[in-house]
């Protein structure tokens, strides 16, 4: 019995040394998982192919009108008075995106009729002091190489200059032509019609705006833009032998909108890629 309680003794007392022994060891640690910081993907500058569409009203400014009264006065003499009225102006174009700042297009742009009214002095068949009454209309197309630069972005707008260069091809319907007495307006010549020129004439433009991203691949644009014609032949002798009479060019302020359309897809923007997670071995 004696050699129960012993046994029985020495069983409990190494059961409380090994509690005591645990209750002395620190817990096992277990690191945190860690993360690696995050990578930034750069991003890829715009580029690509796009067409354009605009639509515009143009306020036109004449330069000057000459006229070759005959052989007894010797050159050309000028119109007393040279104007002409606003047209509407509609166009396209295909161009490339070659930078982020960067791009250039080729457009063709046409203007409408614009009204012409001039006026000469001299005498006339009713009276020698006349005053004559010039009419006539003005339309083309200008063909225009440009380039621009965007300067500034700021989220979906961007602001920009340009300028082009190139050709119009003007067109002049013809000049009605009718003098009367300047004691009496109510007593004139017959009308007089003289037959309209046609001319390519040198063109450059300016222009400056600012787009706003409609999608990632469609931009709206509305902007201005100044343009010069060069001068060349008017019209015709009544007769319709030679060239009588040439403008000196006309001036072109411009206000426009339109439409960009990109075929290179969306550019790539800014990411963040996360890493998997880095977990380190547990050591219990």
């Amino acid at each position: 019995m004696r050699k129960i309680f012993l046994a029985g003794a020495a069983v409990m007392l190494a059961g409380a040394g090994s509690a005591g022994a645990a209750d002395v060891l620190p817990a096992p640690i277990v690191d945190a998982p860690y993360y690696e910081a995050p990578i930034a993907q750069p991003v890829e500058s715009a580029s690509g192919w796009y067409l354009r569409g605009d639509v515009g009203y143009a306020w036109n400014r004449s330069s000057g009108t000459d006229f070759f009264q005959g052989p007894l006065v010797a050159g050309y003499t000028s119109f007393t008075s040279s104007t002409l009225r606003g047209s509407y102006t509609v166009g396209g174009g295909v161009g490339y995106q070659a930078t982020k700042y960067l791009r250039g297009d080729v457009t063709a742009d046409y203007f409408d009729d614009a009204k012409f009214r001039g006026s000469t002095r001299g005498s006339c068949g009713v009276a020698g002091a006349c005053t004559s009454t010039d009419l006539s209309l003005v339309s083309g197309i200008s063909l225009l190489a440009n380039a621009y630069v965007d300067f500034y972005k700021r989220g979906r707008f961007t602001l920009y200059g340009g300028a082009g260069l190139g050709g119009s091809y003007v067109s002049w319907s013809g000049l009605r032509n009718t003098s009367c007495a300047d004691g009496n307006p109510a007593l004139c010549d017959p009308s007089v019609n003289h037959g309209g020129e046609k001319s390519w004439r040198f063109t450059y433009a300016l222009m400056a705006g600012a787009s706003v991203d409609v999608t990632c691949n469609v931009k709206a644009d509305v902007g201005y833009r100044y343009r010069h014609i060069s001068g060349g032949r008017m019209f015709g002798f009544p007769a319709g032998a030679g060239t009588q009479g040439y403008d000196r060019g006309f001036d072109s302020h411009e206000v426009r909108g339109g439409l960009r359309y990109s075929f290179g897809g969306c550019a790539e923007e800014e990411v963040y890629i996360e890493p998997a997670p880095v977990m380190p071995a547990v050591y219990k």
